[in-house]
């Protein structure tokens, strides 16, 4: 082998190794006896691919597997998503887990301490889940993507069921059949889109993006509109649009919260990807304005139902989710209006995920101390959790799109973009139902942030680092982001809007 070659072999084996090394050391969890060990594997892991993922971004590899495995705009920004807040939540988890393991954390309805599952079996789950991810992110062929997704199915629901008790079964349960119908309908997408490729007596079977765009004009737009129709209702599920959206809520709440800020943060975003896959065909196509126009109609109605399901809502864990269901929302419309919009929705799928992760482990923190996912009985608790209290108000903010977080400026981009296409009765749809969740969301979280304590809840002196150190970072990553946009990433996201828009 001459020297000049060895560098392309090394760049190839890149993505192998971005997809295989956390795969690897989740499965040797398994034979690690020592809890501290585990953990300290978890966050180096964790800490390992973010570096990977940041060299990815610098230097893109490339290409392995015959082009099947390449890192473009839009699967870059997906793998910076993932990567940065794994390392977040695992860091997080050593905290977790250890409280678990001295029984600190108590059921919040029984008053019994949680079942302590197997740490083994968590720790190798999360790296499989990291692994499935970056599979996605990296994916450009369609068959692989689709068992990447199916993956990350499979290795998130033991995260869900962590907690043992019948309601995180319940959930486990619910996440994995209706997830499971939703992949099964986009797998018949799949086929159909192989049927679309059909052109007089030739059958173009190739499933790679490339091969995809280049032909897509001889492909047969009628099949080629099922194989849409069934890939946006088959990964919108696990997107969590609406009408599709039910096992959302119901993860989200019974899940750990580490576990509910990356299904929220980081798991939604793989099925964007896929979707947005296929969209792109259908721009090269020409069938573009066909599935903006479904994108913007599942936008619209997953963001009036979260309007609806906001308003009034108890449980604070239910609250994140109905709002994950909502951002999910503005990102299929912010796409579907097309142009700036499109812009805006990538930019918003980074302001979504680094804020409403922050607020899932901030969640977390609640819901040990007060031992329950109620915010009726939740009080007082910015001088009950001196730290937590105020990342809790300031992570509303965020999420609620008020300046100067970054989710202002994105849904400022999207409505912006709406106004100026002259689509003014979605502009004023968007904004009435925001400030519908604005207030729905208010009223919640200021009724636990002020008040007195309940009865036998003491104040915290000393929260632990890990268990406020990525929220708090993750909310500043917000803050920042809403006063400017690193010129870096303003090139990854434009690189990964014109490749949507085609």
């Amino acid at each position: 082998m001459s020297t000049a070659s060895r560098p392309c072999e090394t760049d190839a084996m890149f993505l192998q190794t971005l997809i295989f090394f956390p795969l690897l050391v989740g499965l040797s969890c398994f034979f690690v006896t020592s809890d501290t060990l585990r953990r300290a594997i978890l966050v180096g892991t964790a800490a390992l691919e973010l570096g990977l993922a940041a060299y990815a971004t610098v230097s893109p590899p490339e290409p392995a597997w015959n082009g099947i495995l390449r890192l473009d705009g839009l699967g870059t920004v997906v793998l910076d998503i993932t990567c940065t807040l794994f390392l977040a939540a695992t860091v997080y988890a050593v905290g977790y887990l250890r409280d678990e393991k001295k029984g600190q954390r108590k059921d919040f309805q029984q008053g019994l301490h949680f079942t302590n599952a197997p740490e083994a079996v968590f720790a190798a789950c999360l790296l499989v889940f990291l692994a499935a991810m970056a599979l996605v992110a990296c994916s450009q062929h369609l068959g692989l993507l689709w068992v990447g997704i199916e993956t990350t199915t499979l290795a998130s629901a033991p995260l869900i069921y962590f907690h043992r008790h019948v309601r995180s079964l319940e959930a486990t349960w619910k996440y994995l059949i209706i997830c499971s119908v939703g992949i099964a309908l986009a797998l018949l997408g799949n086929i159909l889109l192989t049927a679309a490729t059909q052109t007089g007596t030739e059958l173009y079977t190739s499933m790679t993006m490339h091969a995809l765009v280049a032909r897509a004009a001889a492909f047969h737009p009628l099949w080629l509109k099922a194989a849409f129709v069934f890939i946006l209702v088959g990964y919108g599920t696990k997107m969590g649009l609406a009408p599709m959206h039910t096992w959302l809520p119901d993860a989200h709440s019974e899940s750990p919260s580490l576990v509910s800020a990356l299904l929220s943060g980081a798991l939604l975003n793989t099925a964007f990807l896929g979707i947005m896959r296929v969209h792109r065909v259908c721009v090269a196509a020409g069938l573009g304005d066909f599935s903006q126009e479904l994108l913007v109609a599942f936008g619209l109605g997953s963001i009036l139902l979260a309007a609806v399901f906001i308003v009034g809502q108890g449980d604070f864990k239910r609250m994140l989710a109905y709002s994950s269901v909502e951002h999910m929302g503005l990102l299929a419309l912010g796409v579907g209006l097309g142009g700036a919009a499109t812009a805006g929705a990538m930019l918003h799928m980074v302001n979504h995920s680094v804020a409403k992760a922050a607020l899932f482990l901030l969640a977390g923190n609640i819901l040990s101390k007060y031992h329950t996912k109620s915010s009726h009985d939740v009080s007082d608790l910015t001088h009950t959790l001196p730290i937590t209290g105020p990342l809790w108000m300031a992570g509303f903010l965020a999420i609620a799109g008020a300046p100067p977080f970054g989710p202002f400026v994105s849904e400022f981009a999207i409505l912006k973009a709406a106004l100026d296409t002259g689509r003014y009765a979605i502009a004023t749809s968007i904004f009435v139902c925001l400030a519908v969740i604005f207030v729905g969301m208010a009223t919640p979280v200021l009724h636990m942030c002020q008040g007195r304590p309940p009865h036998g809840v003491q104040a915290t002196k000393r929260e632990s680092w890990l268990h406020v150190a990525p929220p708090a970072l993750l909310l500043l990553a917000s803050l920042c982001l809403g006063i400017y946009v690193p010129a870096w990433l303003q090139t990854l996201l434009a690189q990964a809007a014109r490749l949507i828009s085609g």
